[in-house]
């Protein structure tokens, strides 16, 4: 050992001034109240841990957190995150309600519903806020690449959304292909030295002479790792080295070193290796727990001190390796046994009443073959894990419990659940790998049914292809005589894909669904929700929307009871599985205004208090919808732009529909040209069909607002050749006026005949006022006036607005082209103003177009202030003139109410003003204000 010399920090770090600079640059950019994302990435003993140490002694004036992932800890849920956040826990009282009760369940502080990981990524991102209000906070994460996944993708989403805080977080990683979660973010890939530096350390770290030829083959396998350069050579005779006797051998370099560590550790005492191999099979690096264990091994306290003198670990109020292929040297390489022995001494040492799950974990190592209460320690682990949001952890207990479990049939049915949890927790390979483990089991027949089950929810989750309704139905038929609520259930998803895929489906479509649904008997007891909703659905694809209808009000008017008299966590699920397949599109179907208000605002509320991020994009897009129609298309953008920040920071698929009818009636061209054409690309190569119907609505929109009816007419055509549920309706209204503008009645008299029979069953006074407005354009002047007056009657008396002016557009335009102009301008004027101050561009240059033709004075509309505003500042500048705190809008839009803070300075600066109550002004008035006659008519961009 004596030829090393101690090793100071300016030679290790020689030959990294570029990676010194990045850092520095990261810790002064934290100084000045923005916030800095680094991730160093290398192979191992390429020095970044040595980076990171670094770091900490250059930041002065900051606190300091930081943690290093450990291979082992990868499947408990949420470790990492709670130790890094243990030390900044005094801030969990300053979190809004939601975050704070979503950490403290995943961190296990108190019990309650599993939490979201996006809403546990929003707590870490407020704690560690709060944490940098007084004075910078440096977060160091080393060897991201092993901690657990809930854990890499909670600090993802934290790095991610971090902006005006005085926080710089660095990450340190080995592949490219790991922590692939962090992909994206800035980065810094460490090199090795180059060769002047490879051997000035070298030299620095070897007392011995080295001949030129002994010491350029070093450095050369060294490959400029400086880890390598270090420890290498500490498994070599001195002999060795001076004389050229030493061959390298053909292992990675990584290999290379744990030999080299290995060899150190061989050298040690028994009960010093004993205690070491105990160290490393703890993960937590609890010196209290460390000599429990070594006690009940009968290993002495004076076992340390030769390991600690190798060089190798460090002992004090906890327990530290030198460097993670330390660890591994003496954990993997030891023998099964061995191993087995210091998990069954950390277990026997491990407090059942505080950690039970780390017990059961280390029972399951311990386990050198099938034990049944080590696998329902492993299942209540899963429950808890679960429970506290630690999906991919469930599925990681479950898998072992399967696997230690001895009876055949119990095996399958915890590889299923565990398969189940692993789809939960968006891990399809795992999920595959336990499907076809269960497969290989003894298989009853219901074992069988979940598992193709199973399989059909697993192809619609990876594809949502068009083979997912035969495959739920299969699935369904196999379950109907062995689980009669579980067969109804998994057939009301089977609606919900045949729906989904709509024209593009291959079989079965709709109808089959439908019938297989109508044959299938209920579960026994009161009708649940889910039957309500199945039977309706059935009843309106297979008797036609005439008859189908009152079906379909029922299940409404069941939903928003629901919505109105609450529902237990039992039911949670399966309400939320009704609004993702029917009742989205119900109210829009039924053109029930009220109702679609109603349930648009309960989904929003119920999913934000719920914090159940997977559904809050899909409610905040089908409230932006019914605010769309509403003629509140800023109210909606702000809505649509909430649910792609959602969708963005959970790696969701961005909710798109909505905008697109937005953009077109926005007339946004081209924009929204490109935006329905991108959108019917993606949808088509994914199957969803019913997206390319909306994407043919829109289309027609657009173009009927342009007054453009020839293309208008061919994609209404195009829309209608599907009975897509929510909107076909109305793509049946853009046809007859398209064809009507076209001298083409032929094709709009079937449309209006099938527009009326689907009004007349829904009787609102939404439904009624567009079959007037329809039949008016193709009725003589006898009959059209009248007919044109009613649907105003009837538009009026519901929230609709924008069909409300359209209607009084086409009563302007059909009053002008007979010359009753007085009349004409009596209701363009109304319609003009409400399209100017929606922002539905091409009618309202419809309008103006019309007015003008009258003899009408209208200025184009100008650009306001707004538009001078991002994406993101419109977002929060919307938030905050209707009265939202920056707390509250730092909530919903997923970023620290310091980012909101600095984005309403912007938002000040832009718009000319100095506070929020300002903004109502600012955003609604355009620099230029139109006008008729000296009448402002204001618009908004």
């Amino acid at each position: 050992m004596g030829v090393f010399a101690t090793i100071d920090t300016r030679s290790a770090l020689r030959g990294r001034d570029r990676e010194l600079t990045a850092l520095e640059r990261a810790l002064a950019t934290a100084r000045s109240g923005s916030s800095a994302v680094l991730v160093l990435r290398g192979e191992a003993g390429i020095g970044k841990t040595a980076l990171l140490e670094h770091t900490t002694r250059r930041a002065t004036g900051f606190r300091i957190v930081g943690i290093a992932g450990v291979q082992s800890e990868m499947e408990l849920a949420f470790a990492g995150l709670h130790q890094l956040c243990g030390p900044l826990l005094d801030g969990l009282d300053a979190l809004p309600g939601p975050q704070r009760d979503a950490l403290s369940v995943a961190f296990g502080i108190q019990e309650g519903e599993a939490p979201n990981r996006f809403l546990v990524g929003l707590a870490a991102l407020g704690l560690l806020a709060g944490a940098s209000r007084d004075r910078p906070l440096l977060v160091l994460v080393d060897d991201a690449q092993w901690l657990d996944d809930g854990s890499t993708q909670a600090l993802a989403f934290v790095a991610r959304r971090l902006m005006a805080e005085q926080v710089a977080l660095i990450f340190t990683v080995r592949e490219p292909e790991d922590a692939r979660d962090l992909a994206g973010l800035p980065e810094l890939t460490v090199e090795g030295l180059d060769e002047p530096d490879a051997r000035a350390l070298l030299a620095s770290a070897v007392h011995v002479p080295l001949d030129p030829p002994v010491r350029d083959r070093i450095v050369a396998e060294a490959h400029g790792n400086p880890m390598a350069l270090l420890h290498l050579p500490r498994a070599l005779a001195p002999a060795e080295l001076a004389g050229g006797f030493w061959l390298p051998g053909r292992q990675p370099l990584a290999g290379r070193l744990e030999n080299a560590f290995h060899q150190r550790f061989r050298t040690l005492p028994e009960d010093s290796r004993r205690l070491l191999l105990i160290a490393a099979a703890d993960p937590t690096g609890d010196a209290a727990l460390l000599w429990r264990a070594a006690g009940l091994q009968g290993i002495p306290a004076e076992a340390a001190v030769p390991a600690e003198a190798a060089g190798l670990v460090e002992f004090g109020t906890g327990v530290r390796f030198h460097h993670p292929l330390v660890r591994s040297a003496v954990y993997q390489r030891a023998p099964a046994p061995d191993r087995r022995a210091a998990h069954r001494a950390l277990a026997r040492a491990t407090d059942p009443g505080r950690d039970p799950d780390r017990r059961a974990w280390h029972r399951a190592h311990a386990a050198a073959r099938p034990d049944e209460s080590v696998a329902e320690d492993l299942e209540r682990s899963a429950g808890r894990a679960h429970a506290r949001g630690g999906a991919a952890a469930a599925a990681a207990f479950l898998r072992r419990a399967a696997e230690l479990t001895p009876d055949p049939a119990r095996r399958v049915a915890r590889a299923l659940d565990a398969a189940q949890a692993a789809i939960d927790a968006g891990g399809p390979a795992q999920a595959d790998t336990l499907l076809a483990a269960a497969e290989a089991g003894p298989l009853d027949d219901l074992h069988r049914a979940r598992l193709e089950r199973l399989r059909a929810r697993l192809v619609y989750a990876q594809v949502r292809g068009n083979d997912a309704p035969r495959l739920l139905l299969d699935a369904a038929h196999r379950l109907a005589p062995l689980d009669a609520a579980l067969a109804r259930d998994t057939l009301l998803e089977a609606v919900g894909a045949a729906i989904f895929a709509g024209r593009l489906s291959d079989g079965p479509g709709q109808r089959e669904v439908a019938e297989a649904a109508r044959a299938a008997p209920p579960p026994p007891g009161p009708p649940r929700m889910v039957d309500v909703l199945l039977d309706s659905m059935a009843g309106w694809i297979i008797d036609g929307h005439a008859t189908g209808a009152r079906a379909l009000r029922h299940a409404l008017d069941v939903v928003r009871e629901q919505r109105r008299s609450g529902v237990t966590d039992a039911e949670r699920r399966w309400l939320w599985l009704a609004f993702r397949v029917t009742p989205e599109p119900l109210a829009p179907e039924l053109w029930d205004d009220d109702a679609w208000h109603e349930l648009a605002e309960g989904a929003v509320t119920c999913a934000r208090e719920a914090g159940a991020l997977s559904v809050l994009p899909m409610a905040l897009t089908y409230q932006a919808g019914f605010l769309l129609h509403a003629g509140e298309f800023d109210a909606a953008a702000a809505l649509i732009g909430e649910a792609t920040a959602i969708s963005e920071a959970t790696g969701g698929a961005p909710m798109m529909y909505t905008s697109l009818v937005l953009a077109a009636w926005r007339d946004e061209e081209p924009e929204a040209l490109d935006h329905i054409a991108t959108t019917a690309m993606e949808v088509g190569a994914r199957g969803e069909g019913r997206a390319l119907g909306l994407a043919e609505y829109a289309t027609a929109v657009l173009y009927n607002g342009l007054g453009r009816y020839d293309a208008a007419l061919a994609a209404a055509r195009r829309a209608c050749q599907y009975e897509d549920l929510g909107f076909y309706g109305w793509a049946l209204a853009e046809l007859i006026e398209a064809a009507v503008r076209c001298g083409r009645p032929e094709l709009a008299t079937p449309a209006l005949e099938s527009l009326i029979e689907r009004t007349r069953a829904s009787g609102t006074e939404w439904a009624l006022g567009m079959a007037a407005r329809s039949r008016a354009l193709l009725s003589d002047d006898r009959d059209a006036e009248a007919l044109y007056r009613e649907a105003i009657e009837h538009l009026g008396r519901c929230r609709v607005t924008v069909h409300l002016a359209r209607a009084r557009l086409l009563y302007g335009e059909w009053l002008r082209r007979r010359n009753r102009r007085q009349e004409s301008r009596a209701q363009l004027r109304p319609a003009h103003e409400t399209f100017s101050v929606a922002g539905a561009c091409g009618f309202a240059e419809r309008a103006r177009r019309e007015l003008l033709a009258t003899g009408e004075t209208v200025r184009k509309r100008t650009v306001s202030a707004a538009a001078e505003l991002t994406s993101q500042e419109a977002q929060i500048a919307g938030l905050a003139r209707i009265g939202h705190t920056n707390d509250e809008i730092a909530a919903r839009l997923f970023i620290s109410p310091r980012t909101v803070e600095w984005h309403l300075g912007n938002v000040f600066a832009k718009l000319g003003v100095s506070s929020r109550r300002h903004l109502r002004a600012a955003l609604a008035a355009p620099k230029t204000p139109a006008t008729h006659r000296g009448h402002p008519l204001t618009r908004r961009s």
